[in-house]
């Protein structure tokens, strides 16, 4: 059986990627959830993917469902279509889109086919992260909800002793090298 491994890059960031194997066999709603738990999103919303060619130029649509839109042409469903039957070349790219109201656009690469190794692994699973992935919901920062227990225990808005805050007058008694050495330079005028 062939194992297929999918390079998924942000379409924004070409340095920000996951590598999924999965089962030639296996349905395109598997790679969708492989994809959202690889860059930790929630299952929350619609997504659908696009059978690309080498400019990411959009194809044929397989969806998670179908929409209130006209096609042309229906699209397919993910969970009644297998990732074999969509592979027409070795270097095979899909676009995958997920919440339409964000638009997350991801940009989906054939880089291996192999066979299924005899291991215990269970398909799809994610074999490569590179990158920090976006926030699905916004700018929550990289610690998220812990920085808040840090921020209590070590009481960051208070100046550590021996440090004194910006714009105090702790240095206002140092004096100024240069005006030092224009000093001497008037004492010795003066003792001529």
């Amino acid at each position: 059986m062939a194992v297929l491994k999918f390079r998924i890059y942000l379409e924004e960031d070409d340095a920000v990627y996951r590598d999924i194997i999965i089962k030639h066999t296996q349905n395109f709603h598997d790679l969708h959830l492989a994809i959202l738990k690889s860059f930790e999103f929630d299952s929350k919303h619609q997504a659908t993917f696009y059978r690309s060619n080498d400019i990411w130029q959009r194809g044929r649509e397989i969806s998670v469902e179908k929409y209130d839109k006209k096609y042309p042409v229906d699209p397919l469903l993910m969970s009644e279509t297998t990732i074999g039957s969509e592979i027409r070349d070795t270097n095979q790219k899909f676009v995958y889109v997920y919440d339409f109201t964000k638009n997350w656009t991801f940009l989906v690469e054939l880089i291996n086919v192999s066979k299924e190794e005899n291991g215990k692994l269970v398909y799809p699973a994610t074999s490569r992260t590179e990158g920090i992935g976006p926030q699905q919901y916004g700018t929550k920062s990289l610690l998220g909800d812990k920085f808040a227990d840090i921020e209590e225990k070590y009481d960051l808005s208070e100046a550590v002793e021996g440090f004194g805050e910006e714009g105090d007058d702790a240095d206002a008694d140092a004096t100024d090298p240069d005006e030092d050495a224009e000093a001497e330079e008037g004492q010795d005028e003066e003792a001529f």
